[in-house]
Parts: C-alpha cells; structure tokens; sequence
C-alpha cells in the first residue's frame, strides 16, 4: 500500500502542475545529479564556454563598428581643414559637398597643383587622383601627409605639363559626410565620385570635346586598398564614363578581411578566425584583382598597373599579403611593382621618404605616358 504523507498532499494540492511534469519526467531529475566535486568544473566550462560564444557574437553583430571607426579619435567628425592649413605648407583644399549614387551627402577634399615649363599658361593635360582612406580618424589629419606628395609632382624636373587634381573621398559616416559607413555604401561613394570627376573635366574649358578620356589613378590605404580595387574591379564603369584608369596604388593593403582574421587571431583554439562566413565585409582585393584583369580583357581594355608599397615593419599586415598580390598580378598578366620602405609601420608609409618617393614615382609615371601620347 501506498502512503502519502501530509507534505506531498499540500504539494499536490498547491502546485499540481510542477507535480504532473515531475511524475511525467522523472529522468530530468537525474540530469543534476551530479557528484559535488564535479560542480567546480562543469560550472566553469559553462560560463567559459558562455563568454566566447558571447564574444563571438558581439563580433559578428559589431564587425562594421570594428572594422569602420569613424569616431575615433573622438574628435575625428568635428576637426576642419583650417585646423592643419599651416602644415600642408602652400597647398590649399578645399571641400566640396556632393551626392553619393543613393543619395547620402558626401565629402571631398580637392586641391591641384601644376606641373609645367612656364607658369603662365595652364597645363594641357589633367591627371585626377582618387585617395581612399584608412579606417579611422578622418581626412583634415592626412592632408599634411599627401601635401608633400603634390608639392614633389609640382616642383619635379623635367616638367611633364600636367595638372594633377587630388580628391580625397570622406567615405560615409566620416568627417562632415552623412550616413553609416558599409563596404556597399562606401562603392556607391567612390561610383559618385567618379561622377563629380567627369562633370568637372566636362567644365573645363581645354577639353577639346565630351569624348575626350579622363586620366585616373585611384590610390588606397589598408582598408582604402580593397575600396580601390573594388572600383578597379568595375571595368564597365570606366568604359560607360570613357574614363582611363591609368593605375592603381595600394598602400600596406592586404589580401582580403578573412586573412587578416586569420592574422590578427592566428591561435587555432580560437573561436574567431573561423567567424569568416559571417562576414559582411569583405574587402577583397585578391578577388578583384582578378576581376579586374578578366573584365579589362572583356573590354579590350588594358588592365592598370599596379603599385604595391609595404611597410617594412608593419604591426597589423603580414609581409606576406603584399607578395601574394604581387605574385597574382604576374599570373594574371598585370603590370606590378612591389616596393617596401624601410622601418616604416603601418601608418608611417608617407613620413617616410622612402614612402613618398614610391608615390611620387608611381604618379609620374603615369603622367609621362599622358603625355607622350599626345607627342
């Protein structure tokens, strides 16, 4: 026979349901059985195992935040160009507002310098330079970097009589541009840039005719690289706007954002390396690379050359992501050169003036093949 002492009685009566899944599961019960020495460990599995899942996940929610920092320092949207006027040291910017490809107001920063024979005539050709920035901070800081470069185009011997016209691309979300910045949203900004450059050359008065192309070297910075090579990538584009993509920059770049996963985090018994097919931002310059190459020969068009500099003590990119872009390029027939400069970091490209002669080459290069096309 089977009692039932007063105890169970009032449990049944007060709280039947917990009763009934009790009597129906009995076995989860045993579940938490488990021996008092064993608690410790389990307990702290679980909460190890809780936080890197966490972790993981706050990565893969924040990866734009992480990737695209806008705001940092925390005065980056809030500094001006007559801030850092006095350094750039003669050279003047000037801002210009415009619309991306979706509407989203952007910025620019445009100055020309002239290189030419005799000062009192304006040069015959224009050579435009596209600057695609880092990740962080915003472009008034920079420009006392590039003023160098334009000051060296401008001053050199022998004069190739060309107008160089820098624009500086404030991607969205930085400096005084609106919007979030994604790597989408950042290609419809360079597209519309690209725009603003075709209206202008149709403004100026020595075009001989709307047909005529336009000269563009587009120049990228760590991240800046894979925004450059994404454009570079769109070969249809160039066609549409008859603009010439002469050559192509790209400062400490890197292969793409899962190698730099893998760089950053190479320990194998982390979780993060192995967060790549969450990835919404790709910036893949391997890939476009090749894109670039296959659409150019599409389009009976010649691919650009392609100019790598590294920095010879970079902290954040592996030596070996410039290489294999070269080693790329040669297998798919694209004219390279790869330079490093010595004792530089990953931001110290242009302080240095093994950094600043690589550019400087780079553009002149270009400039004297303008030219003596016309000869």
């Amino acid at each position: 026979m089977h009692y039932i002492n007063s105890r169970e009685i009032c449990t049944r009566l007060l709280f039947p349901r917990a009763h009934f899944i009790r009597t129906l599961h009995p076995q989860r019960r045993q579940l938490w059985n488990i021996p008092k020495i064993l608690l410790p460990p389990v307990i702290f599995t679980g909460l190890f195992i809780g936080l890197w899942t966490w972790k993981c996940l706050m990565l893969i929610t924040f990866q734009r935040k992480i990737i695209f920092m806008p705001t940092m320092p925390p005065n980056a949207r809030t500094e001006k160009i007559e801030d850092y006027k006095k350094l750039c040291a003669g050279i003047q910017w000037r801002t210009v507002s415009i619309r991306s490809l979706d509407g989203t107001k952007i910025s620019l920063c445009v100055t020309s310098v002239d290189n030419t024979t005799s000062p009192r005539f304006e040069p015959s050709k224009r050579v435009y330079i596209i600057y695609f920035q880092g990740n962080a901070s915003s472009l008034p800081p920079r420009l006392p970097l590039i003023s160098p470069i334009l000051r060296i185009l401008r001053d050199a011997n022998p004069a190739h009589d060309v107008r160089y016209i820098m624009i500086c691309l404030s991607y969205r979300g930085y400096w005084t541009s609106s919007g979030r910045p994604s790597e989408k949203g950042i290609a419809l900004d360079a597209q519309a840039t690209l725009d603003w450059i075709r209206e202008e050359e149709h403004r100026q008065e020595q075009s001989s005719s709307p047909e005529e192309q336009v000269n563009v070297i587009l120049w990228g910075q760590s991240i800046g690289s894979g925004i450059a090579t994404s454009l570079a990538a769109n070969q249809n584009l160039f066609a549409q706007k008859n603009i010439n993509l002469r050559s192509l920059i790209l400062e400490t770049p890197f292969l793409n954002t899962k190698s730099m996963l893998k760089a950053l985090y190479p320990q194998k018994w982390l979780p993060y390396q192995y967060l790549y097919p969450f990835l919404r931002t790709y910036l893949d310059s391997y890939t476009a690379l090749e894109t670039m190459c296959h659409r150019a020969n599409d389009l009976d068009m010649k691919a650009p050359e392609v100019v790598i500099i590294e920095a010879g003590r970079d902290e954040l990119v592996p030596g070996h992501h410039g290489k294999d872009l070269e080693k790329r390029c040669q297998e798919l027939g694209i004219v390279v050169e790869r330079r490093a400069v010595d004792r530089a970091f990953h931001q110290d490209v242009l302080i240095r003036n093994g950094g600043r002669s690589a550019i400087v080459d780079a553009v002149r290069k270009t400039a004297q093949i303008v030219t003596s096309e016309n000869e």
